[in-house]
């Protein structure tokens, strides 16, 4: 079954986001490992029709919120508002008690709305007036960010950008996917409608068997080695024992992709970019030759 489901859903998100098939996959990888993903480009890049299409095509309840300077945080979490008839105070949940919540330009909120996510992401769960409510399963986060470069944008706090499993940027589309864009817009070609691939009662299979993945001990010490050498890097932030669970865990899911039960050193060079680069360097990853690439270089898989 996850063979041809997981097929099924990277060829409907390719038809969507056309010659993209790595962020694709790396998305897809993301949520299969129970990760939350953030997308980093330019404008007009295509970064919420990808998260749009990939909420649909798993069927989940979501909703998009469009970030803005003068945002709340109870625009996010819900609000509690006094009810005469019953003389006390009621809860109406927010947007973030969705499956799935897209958070569109995350980073043109300021950082004390942007923190109204960390236990959401963390834990599954949202305190509001010293009563804690649980959030859906599965719950994901799906947001899109703008390089700090571009006006009006404020930089995630490095703890807000640790519960994102994933950091992928999309990049301008090849001249053979643009040329197919432009023509298709041309002839008035209508965008078939997205299908719903997998149930959210499938995906939490999936996930299960993400986790069934096996490991060698060989495979293990080669992720360590490179958590190791991003801790003696001098100009980054070392790679915390949290980034090693997520990094683990990105690799199994890439494995299933691959249609294997087992992990290999490929599967960690696959996602260690995606996974790694926003914990090491704040940066945008538009800047210059990524540090997770030199690392990934200096340390050589154990086999």
């Amino acid at each position: 079954m996850s063979h041809t489901v997981i097929t099924q859903l990277i060829n409907q998100l390719e038809h969507i986001l056309l010659g993209k098939p790595l962020q694709i996959k790396l998305a897809v990888a993301c949520i299969l490992a129970k990760g939350h993903l953030l997308i980093e480009d330019l404008p007009g890049m295509g970064k919420t029709s990808l998260s749009h299409a990939i909420a649909t095509s798993l069927g989940m309840s979501y909703q998009r919120i469009q970030f803005t300077s003068d945002m709340l945080p109870a625009d996010i979490l819900g609000v509690s508002i006094y009810d005469k008839t019953q003389q006390q105070f009621t809860f109406h949940k927010g947007p973030v008690f969705n499956q799935m919540l897209l958070a569109d330009e995350i980073n043109r909120a300021s950082p004390k709305t942007q923190s109204a996510l960390l236990e959401a992401m963390a834990e599954q769960q949202i305190t509001q007036d010293g009563t804690t409510y649980p959030l859906p399963n599965p719950f994901f986060v799906i947001a899109t960010q703008n390089p700090q470069d571009q006006s009006g944008t404020f930089a995630l706090p490095e703890s807000q950008l640790d519960r994102f499993m994933m950091r992928i940027s999309i990049g301008y589309p090849s001249p053979e996917a643009e040329m197919t864009m432009l023509k298709n817009q041309q002839h008035g070609h209508k965008q078939a409608p997205i299908q719903q691939c997998i149930s959210p009662s499938d995906l939490l299979t999936l996930q299960a068997e993400v986790n069934q993945v096996s490991t060698s001990d060989a495979v293990l010490k080669y992720l360590l080695a490179l958590v190791e050498m991003s801790r003696e890097q001098k100009q980054a932030t070392g790679l915390s024992p949290r980034a090693s669970l997520a990094l683990l865990q990105a690799a199994k899911a890439w494995a299933v992709i691959e249609q294997r039960n087992y992990l290999v050193p490929e599967d960690i060079q696959a996602v260690f970019h995606a996974v790694a680069e926003h914990r090491i360097s704040a940066h945008s990853i538009f800047q210059g030759k990524a540090l997770s690439d030199t690392l990934l270089a200096s340390v050589n898989p154990i086999r």
